[in-house]
């Protein structure tokens, strides 16, 4: 008789998973309402945040943008700078190799030139 007291009868053992079933309908019920309400929560955060996102990114756009036509000016400024201080020291040099070359003229044309007697006489320096 200890082995039909251990062993439940067949209408307990239908009874006893009907009203675990009816029990446990009603937690999972508001564990779903929970879990889509948390749901819709945090697609609303996604989306806030996708939105954050794009707004930094446009921002970011707008700030590249902004400093590169900053340095397109500047590179042209500096362009244009370098340009006049080759000018002037091509201007500077040629002055020089003019000095040079008229102090060379110069020297080469007392040289070379005859003076007037020599001229007279036949002879050449």
């Amino acid at each position: 008789m200890a082995d039909s007291d251990s062993t439940p009868s067949p209408a307990t053992v239908a009874a006893a998973p009907l009203s675990a079933k009816k029990e446990n309908l009603i937690p999972i019920s508001s564990k779903i309402a929970e879990l889509s309400e948390s749901r819709s929560e945090l697609l609303t955060r996604i989306q806030g945040l996708k939105q954050d996102l794009q707004s930094w990114r446009s921002k970011l756009d707008t700030q590249v943008k902004v400093y590169r036509d900053e340095l397109s000016e500047l590179k042209k400024s500096l362009n244009v700078e370098v340009e006049q201080l080759r000018s002037l020291q091509d201007l500077s040099e040629d002055a020089k190799e003019d000095t040079r070359d008229a102090q060379t003229e110069g020297n080469t044309e007392e040289v070379t030139a005859p003076t007037p007697t020599s001229v007279e006489n036949g002879q050449e320096n």
